[in-house]
Formats: structure tokens, C-alpha cells, sequence
């Protein structure tokens, strides 16, 4: 028979040993699942509907009556789902027969306006980018009559993509691999109404030059409520093709995750809004698409108040991401402001000028070096690589960096087009 005493030791530690136990078991509950525990305030602006016509969350111009379509804090996490830049119905099993359906009045669809508490006119809206969810599917696309080389390319040509978080790969382009470096084309806030008509003003009086301008446009416009054929404001609803100080479609790869973006607000509440994502893209992003996508958006604000007095366009603050971005072996071809004679580029068919059209050489002209720099690299990735012209023009403008190399040494400033070979595969 057990001593009592003996008994009584024996109980008390077999209640210790089941209250460690307990406790043991309580912390490995605790601990085994961290999802709950949370301190963001997140701010989530979703999709609804196939297109940009069925969502209250997008918008395609640009004017200061556009309504928010959410509000939030400096410091909130803001999660945006965007649309691809054509809001197109384009697949994998898409050609380029199906580019004719395309309606370019619906370029590009913005989801926002985010209002920022607290933030007003004069002040700068710092925007942090802190992640990009790619979707799986991406694009890139040769439209006739749009790219930097319309003039060469005049008919329609599409490559399909499969996005992953480590690269993009096509059908379409054997044997070649583009990293993930994800960025968002167009991303800014809204102008105010005297911005409006600054803009337009400016932009008509290069239109009535010869320029290439685009004007207010009714078709197509969202919300159509303000900007749409019956709209409030249907006259000066910007479009959202050409960046201007507001930010919009800037197009910039370095504004890569880790980046703030600082724009000057013009309206109370700023209108943040992002959209146009490029899974990646060549700095000049030449055939007129990056490998274009839709995705989440994860970024934070930061009111600077005052600032837009001598921030008064975007400027951007980064870290080591154009360092990250940079390739391991590169081919490199160096351009020159030279062209035919007898020729004047579609660049510069609005400088009505007989002296322009004679000359072989223009004087420190940047663009045509730039064109000189990407007609050669084209040619080179023919040779060299096996592509076709239009495969060539398309990984360039995925994949080819133009680059100005000095504006010093007149007549002939220098532009490089810059080729990243790690995209092909071993």
C-alpha cells in the first residue's frame, strides 16, 4: 500500500506534469499559426465586372470631379487590383487577328481614385510600392501606327506570355526567358481644374503644329458620368496616354518594389491611382507594350506637407533596386543623329522643314540617335540570335534599355541600346 505522503508527492506532480503539459499544448496552439495576428490597417480596392465599364472602381480619363473610390490614412496598406492596360479580352490562345477588336479609346484603365485623409493641394503624396502580384498571363503587342518605330512596323503582331514570379516565358519566343521585375506603367493623382486647362491648352497648341497630341475624347471615357458623351465634364476629361506632371503613364522600370514616388497634389485627397502593369519592360519600351498584365498592388502613403512648392512634378526615391535590375552580360550598340536623306522620321514629320528632309545628319537630336541606337540593335538580335524582325522588336521592347551616352559633342549626341543576355537560355 502507498504512503499517504508518498501518494499526495505523487498527485501534485502528476498535476504539475498535466499543467505543463496544458501549458505546453496551449503554447504550441499559440504559436503554431501566426495569421491572426495583425497591426496593418489594410484599404482594399477590388475588381468587379469583366471590363472597366462594369467597375465603379476604374476610371479611364483624367479630371478632378472623379469620385473616390475609397478613402484612406498616411500609413494604411493599400491593396489595388488593376486591369491590363488595353482592358482587353486577350489569352494565351489569342493571335493577332483579334488586336483588330481592340478599342484604344479604353487605353488605360486606372483603379481609383484613392482619397488620402489629410492630404491638400500644394502638399506631396510620397507613395511607397511594396509589392506586385503579377497575373498569369501577359501580352506584348505591335499596333499599326503606334511605337517609336511605326514607320518600319506597320502591321499587327502579338506574343503571348506565362507569368510566374521568377519570369515570363512565350510560345512565342523560343528560348528565351525575361525576368520578373515587375513595375507599375502608370501610377500618380488627379490634376485640379487649373491644371485641366493648363494641359489641354498646351496639348491643342501642339496639335495645331502638327504634333501628336490627343484631345479630350467622349467615347469610351469613365466614368461616364463625368467624362462619357453625356458626361458633366466631357470636354476636358485628359486622356491617360501622355505622363504628365500629375505622373499617369510614366512608364519608368526603375520604380520597381522598395521605391517612393513623389507627386504634387493637386486636389484635396491627391486621387491616388495605379494601373498599366508591366511584368517588365526596356527603358523606352519601344514597340509601344511592355509584357503587359494586370495584378494587386500593395503600397503605403506618406504626406509631406508643403513639398509640392518645389516638387512640382514626379520625382522618385530609391535604393539599390537600378543596381539589382542591371544584367550580368549585355551587347551594346551606339547611335548616332543620322538618317537618310530624302527622309524625315515620323518623330519629326510636324517640323515642317525641307532643310530637315535633305540632311543626313541632325543636330543634337536625341530621338533620332535613339532610333539609329534600336534599328542596329534589331539587326543584331537578327543576326545573331535568330529572331525574326518582329520577335527582334518585341524583345526589345521588353528587354533593351535605350540610354543616352552624351549630349556634349555636337553635332552628334549619343544614345545606346543596351541588350540584357541573360534572357536567352543556355
Amino acid at each position: 500500500m502507498m504512503h499517504p505522503i508518498r501518494r499526495a508527492v505523487s498527485t501534485l506532480a502528476l498535476l504539475a506534469a498535466g499543467t505543463a503539459a496544458a501549458a505546453l499544448a496551449g503554447a504550441a496552439t499559440a504559436l503554431a499559426d501566426t495569421t491572426e495576428v495583425t497591426w496593418q490597417t489594410r484599404v482594399v480596392i477590388d475588381k468587379e465586372g469583366d471590363h472597366c465599364a462594369q467597375d465603379p472602381n476604374c476610371f479611364n480619363r483624367f479630371h478632378p470631379e472623379i469620385p473616390p473610390a475609397a478613402r484612406a490614412k498616411p500609413g494604411d496598406i493599400i491593396v489595388m487590383h488593376t486591369r491590363d492596360a488595353l482592358d482587353s479580352d486577350l489569352t494565351l490562345d489569342s493571335n493577332a487577328d483579334d488586336l483588330a477588336a481592340l478599342d484604344l479609346s479604353l487605353v488605360h484603365p486606372m483603379t481609383g481614385p484613392v482619397y488620402i485623409e489629410g492630404a491638400e493641394r500644394g502638399d506631396v503624396l510620397a507613395v511607397t510600392l511594396m509589392d506586385i502580384e503579377p497575373d498569369q498571363y501577359g501580352y506584348t503587342v505591335i499596333v499599326p501606327g503606334f511605337g517609336f518605330l511605326r514607320d518600319l512596323y506597320t502591321e499587327p503582331y502579338l506574343v503571348n506570355w506565362r507569368l510566374s514570379r521568377l519570369n515570363a516565358v512565350s510560345e512565342d519566343m523560343p528560348g528565351i526567358k525575361i525576368p520578373y521585375e515587375a513595375f507599375m506603367g502608370s501610377v500618380g493623382v488627379l490634376p485640379g481644374e487649373a491644371e485641366v486647362q493648363a494641359w489641354k491648352a498646351r496639348e491643342a497648341a501642339l496639335a495645331a503644329a502638327g504634333g501628336v497630341a490627343l484631345p479630350p475624347e467622349p467615347t469610351g471615357a469613365l466614368p461616364t458620368a463625368v467624362c462619357g458623351p453625356q458626361g458633366s465634364h466631357r470636354d476636358d476629361c485628359l486622356r491617360t496616354i501622355p505622363p504628365r506632371e500629375n505622373g499617369g503613364n510614366m512608364d519608368v522600370q526603375q520604380m520597381q518594389v522598395g521605391t517612393t514616388m513623389l507627386f504634387p497634389c493637386f486636389v484635396e485627397g491627391c486621387g491616388l491611382f495605379v494601373g498599366d502593369l508591366h511584368f517588365a519592360q526596356g527603358d523606352g519600351e519601344v514597340s509601344g507594350t511592355a509584357i503587359e498584365m494586370g495584378g494587386v498592388v500593395t503600397l503605403t502613403t506618406e504626406i509631406r506637407k508643403g513639398q509640392g512648392a518645389v516638387i512640382q512634378g514626379p520625382e522618385v526615391e530609391g535604393g539599390d533596386q537600378i543596381k539589382r535590375m542591371e544584367p550580368s552580360r549585355f551587347y551594346q550598340t551606339i547611335g548616332l543623329p543620322l538618317k537618310e536623306a530624302g527622309t524625315i522620321p515620323p518623330t519629326h514629320s510636324y517640323i515642317d522643314s525641307e532643310e530637315i528632309a535633305g540632311l543626313e545628319n541632325l543636330s543634337e537630336d536625341l530621338t533620332l540617335a535613339a532610333r539609329d541606337a534600336l534599328i542596329k540593335m534589331i539587326a543584331y538580335i537578327q543576326r545573331e540570335h535568330g529572331l525574326t524582325s518582329e520577335q527582334a522588336y518585341i524583345l526589345a521592347s521588353v528587354a533593351v534599355d535605350l540610354r543616352v551616352g552624351q549630349v556634349v559633342d555636337v553635332p552628334n549626341f549619343v544614345m545606346t541600346a543596351v541588350l540584357n543576355l541573360d534572357v536567352f537560355e543556355e
